[in-house]
């Protein structure tokens, strides 16, 4: 599926007190839907790997907000451990998406050693496998829009630590995703949304 269409769904089925922590391409596609809201945290720039980390920290400190990491399949291969401390610390709200295109985008389309480009199927990282091995309570894999878009409401809604991946297409020739402003400043509008003090 088209990764700006999975997103348009995710978009429209958010709830308002949903956090939303994206990084690379999912940044960068969700920038172009429109205005950020007030509890979304765009992590760029340097991000490639920590979104699921930095929605690990949000999911713990807020239990009362659900939170959403926006992540791509060359960014959790980086930080592959971070599944396990999710896992380890059981936070009900707390849903990764993992957005597979099978390459890195943002750096020329290279495959990842998790895609399908010269790999045999019992060769490939199994993303799902993984999650499940991790320990997380619910786990989805979605390869079709309009399966996600009926579905993603239940799936965003299942007992958490929640794995969600989407089957999604490279987006030819795609720039990275350019810094939405200054990251502290971001951080701070965030938490004020939060209702904490940015400046303690």
């Amino acid at each position: 599926m088209a990764l700006a269409e999975a997103l348009t769904a995710l978009r429209a089925a958010r709830r308002d007190t949903d956090v939303i922590v994206s990084a690379m391409g999912a940044a960068r596609e969700w920038m172009a839907l429109g205005p950020p809201h007030p509890l979304d945290f765009v992590f760029v720039p340097s991000s490639m790997g920590q979104a699921t980390s930095l929605g690990l920290g949000l999911a713990l400190a807020r239990p009362d907000r659900r939170v959403i990491v926006l992540n791509g399949d060359g960014s959790m291969l980086m930080n592959l451990g971070s599944l396990v401390t999710i896992t380890a610390e059981r936070p009900a709200n707390l849903v990764v998406l993992v957005c597979d295109n099978g390459v890195y985008e943002v750096t020329g389309a290279q495959p990842t050693p998790a895609s399908t480009a010269g790999r045999m199927a019992a060769d490939r990282v199994d993303f799902v496998a993984l999650a499940r091995a991790c320990g997380f309570r619910s786990v989805f894999r979605f390869s079709e829009l309009e399966r996600w878009t009926h579905e993603l409401a239940d799936a965003l809604s299942a007992a958490g630590p929640t794995f969600v991946l989407l089957d999604v297409a490279p987006v030819p020739n795609a720039p990275g995703p350019r810094s939405p402003g200054p990251a502290g400043e971001r951080a701070r509008r965030v938490i004020t949304a939060l209702g904490g003090d940015p400046d303690p």
